[in-house]
């Protein structure tokens, strides 16, 4: 009998944690970062403040949708001076365009726990469709999903002027994330 009722303790925990559906990103523990190579040394830095919206199942990954807003003012190089550089008017000209944003436009599994993004991404009034691999990790009533992709900055004319060649600045940078989220009704 003891065995019959754990059991049945069993698949409701694990009927429970297979309904998991997340409804905000807990943005105190979450993270927006980037690397890149500046005249052939890898430097990074982040983003301090960002919000993002979330309604993800894993179970039912096709109905997820999900938007996320960087504050660009929020830029952290590691350097004072550097930070107001990055946020002139030839790099991310923040006083025009103080938001970066991404829209997810669908999402698929790829494997257990694996799934690939693709959205669209807007930096400078430039809109560029990206796809990025994420992993999900199931933790209690939180989840957290990890993944990065590559943007070249002369799609979205990041360093413009004498920085739009790629001689000191490279082309590609790393965006790397880890969003926390937490269940919901």
């Amino acid at each position: 009998m003891k065995k019959i009722i754990g059991l049945a303790v069993l698949a409701s925990f694990m009927t429970a944690a297979s309904a998991v559906q997340y409804k905000a990103i807990d943005v105190d523990k979450s993270s927006v970062t980037f690397g890149y190579k500046q005249m052939g040394v890898a430097m990074d830095g982040k983003f301090k403040k960002f919000n993002a919206k979330l309604d993800f199942d894993p179970a039912k990954p096709a109905s997820a949708k999900a938007t996320i807003e960087i504050d660009l003012n929020s830029v952290d190089t590691g350097s004072i001076e550097a930070d107001g550089e990055v946020v002139g008017k030839a790099w991310f000209n923040a006083s025009a365009y103080p938001k970066a944003s991404f829209e997810l436009q669908q999402i698929k599994s790829t494997g257990a726990n694996q799934f690939e993004a693709t959205g669209k991404l807007t930096i400078k009034g430039k809109t560029v469709d990206i796809k990025a691999p994420l992993k999900y990790t199931a933790q209690g009533a939180k989840g957290v999903f990890t993944g990065g992709f590559i943007i070249h900055r002369a799609d979205f004319a990041i360093g413009e002027g004498t920085w739009s060649k790629f001689d000191v600045v490279a082309n590609d940078i790393q965006v790397n994330f880890q969003l926390t989220a937490q269940s919901g009704q």
